[in-house]
């Protein structure tokens, strides 16, 4: 197993950083994740348990197709989604801070093909690097966007 973990400190509260996440899910994830080419909710409604993606990502030039469930939701605190045809797990962890929220986010890689295997140290650096600008990217992405939401003390 491969796993990845990155922590951030995000200037917004745990609603509003949850709420990037999971309201605009479909929309949001691509950006936070520009590996991630397409993402398609194939459950109709709000993302909730159970909801199911497809995603289309280019990782390093190699090309996947996966789906993923989401697996557990716990409002301003937890996401965590899980692939269905790829041994993956990703989870996302809300603490207040303050007036603020960290972030933790992990990434599991479950299972790597015996051909992968050579490659598992330079896989490992890929997926801990790819943690790392997953936080920075939804730090930039939340800050900047409440930011400009926010009303101007205009006198």
């Amino acid at each position: 197993m491969i796993k990845a973990q990155a922590d951030i400190q995000i200037e917004q509260s745990p609603d509003a950083v949850y709420g990037f996440i999971t309201d605009g899910f479909e929309r949001n994830y691509p950006r936070w994740s520009p590996e991630v080419k397409e993402l398609r909710l194939l459950s109709k409604g709000p993302v909730r348990v159970g909801s199911v993606a497809r995603q289309v990502r280019v990782d390093q030039g190699r090309r996947t197709e996966s789906t993923f469930k989401i697996t557990h939701m716990q409002p301003d605190q937890r996401l965590t989604f899980q692939g269905t045809t790829f041994p993956f797990r990703v989870d996302f962890r809300l603490d207040p801070v303050d007036q603020h929220t960290k972030l933790s986010f992990t990434f599991e890689l479950r299972r790597l093909d015996l051909f992968m295997r050579p490659f598992e140290k330079l896989i490992r650096m890929a997926v801990q690097d790819g943690a790392k600008r997953t936080v920075r990217n939804l730090k930039r992405l939340i800050e900047s966007e409440h930011a400009a939401a926010a009303p101007t003390d205009r006198n």
